[in-house]
């Protein structure tokens, strides 16, 4: 059962209702090893990376109760460190990158952490120096063995301090927030991530007891305290699987509701998405994408050169939305620059659109060039693999739009981020199944 077949062309028509946004969750779910008070989480989405990290908490003596369908509470009230040091935890913490974020509460609370080298998505390097050098700064010690291929992390009392993050990672500003809220004196952050994910996590922090100000800037001030208690907080709609419904709606000339998005965190993309000749509609809390029967038009920049969209760190456009934008580009009417920044490897998954039938131009491995076929030559299926979630949803949003049959490999990355996606798509009219 890993891969999907899929009879493109189909029109969709329906409701869809957004998950819980993955990478809040993987944040919020580490945060609950700073407290030994229980804490209940809502909106959890039923995906691979999320469930893994909560079997590694469960593994780790975290008491966890599952209330309802999304709705966990968490107990951290018994942890055994031991089990950092098994190999179970080793190889289990290296499917997801998200298990880094354990180690910010673990050092805070403990004292010690240990982690390997991160897995997740290959979409090229992704440096941990913006996670240690800030937890040293701290007074953290860090150790790398070679042999086993992790990172002991330990400290016998972190302090406050002034600290200038070497990049706005978004990872590596939760684990020092969690790191800094149980610290002693006073911790600024310069040059903090501030996506949603992170106001969110700083949100619920507050709400146990935290002291931070400054959420939604780059400038985050933190006073420590000696402890936290237990809270609930609910996750929030993940607003690029948001962007992803979107651009399917588009492509595939369909008429689809999402419910209850959160507009705040979908600026940038409706932006970009209206530059593209999209219609996106506001009902209420939710949006309205119309069947786009004659196809959509990408604006010009004003100098008549063509579009280039490109991501940032927020408020600017996330990366994970771009492989979505490319692939919708690909039947729109005009051309595109896309200017793939902050990953090196994301775009490598374009030679499979070229085979499909796509004009793209890989112009070195951040940028492409497409140029747009205003549905004058469809797309063709074709069997492919995934080789990360975001480029993976991609392929399959285009093969849902061509011609004929496509098969999809490795769909276990798609998995990783969107929920049962095969079914909900079914119940929108498409034809796909996994075999």
């Amino acid at each position: 059962m890993n891969t999907f077949e899929i009879s493109g062309g189909e029109k969709l028509e329906g409701e869809i209702v957004p998950q819980g946004a993955k990478n809040e969750c993987l944040q919020i779910l580490c945060a609950v090893l700073l407290t030994d008070e229980l804490i209940t989480i809502k909106n959890i989405p039923d995906i691979i990376d999320v469930n893994v990290l909560i079997n590694l908490l469960k593994n780790l003596g975290v008491k966890i109760v599952k209330k309802s369908d999304g709705c966990y509470s968490f107990k951290a009230d018994k942890i055994n460190l031991d089990f950092l040091m098994s190999e179970d935890y080793i190889n289990e913490s290296k499917k997801i990158r998200g298990s880094i974020m354990m180690i910010g509460p673990l050092l805070s609370r403990f004292g010690s952490a240990v982690i390997p080298k991160p897995g997740g998505d290959k979409i090229g390097r992704r440096s941990l120096d913006t996670h240690f050098d800030s937890l040293s700064e701290l007074g953290g010690v860090i150790k790398y063995d070679n042999k086993k291929s992790f990172y002991f992390i330990e400290a016998s009392n972190l302090k406050g301090k002034k600290i200038i993050l070497n990049e706005p990672s978004v990872t590596g500003t939760a684990n020092l927030v969690m790191a800094s809220v149980l610290a002693s004196g006073k911790t600024i952050i310069y040059n903090a991530a501030c996506e949603p994910y992170i106001q969110k996590l700083c949100l619920m922090l507050n709400s146990m007891g935290a002291d931070i100000k400054g959420i939604k800037s780059n400038l985050l001030i933190i006073h420590g305290v000696k402890k936290l208690k237990g809270t609930e907080h609910t996750i929030s709609p993940d607003f690029v699987e948001i962007g992803s419904w979107i651009g399917l709606a588009a492509m595939t000339k369909s008429k689809l509701v999402i419910k209850n998005v959160d507009f705040e965190s979908l600026n940038q993309i409706i932006n970009v998405y209206k530059k593209m000749g999209i219609n996106i509609e506001k009902r209420g809390n939710d949006l309205l994408i119309p069947a786009h029967e004659n196809g959509y038009k990408i604006s010009d920049n004003i100098d008549g050169s063509i579009l280039t969209v490109s991501d940032g760190p927020w408020p600017n456009l996330t990366p994970d939305i771009l492989s979505i934008i490319l692939v919708v580009a690909t039947q729109a009417e005009g051309s595109l620059m896309i200017h793939q920044k902050m990953f090196e490897s994301r775009l490598f998954f374009v030679d499979k659109l070229i085979d499909m039938g796509a004009q793209i131009i890989l112009c070195d491995p951040h940028r492409a060039t497409v140029i747009g076929l205003d549905r004058k030559i469809p797309l063709k299926g074709i069997r492919m693999s995934s080789p990360d979630i975001r480029a993976g949803v991609s392929l399959l949003i285009a093969a849902l739009s061509a011609d004929g049959e496509s098969i999809i490999d490795n769909i276990d990355q798609i998995d990783r981020g969107y929920s049962n996606i095969d079914s909900r798509l079914r119940a929108l009219g498409a034809d796909i199944e996994r075999i």
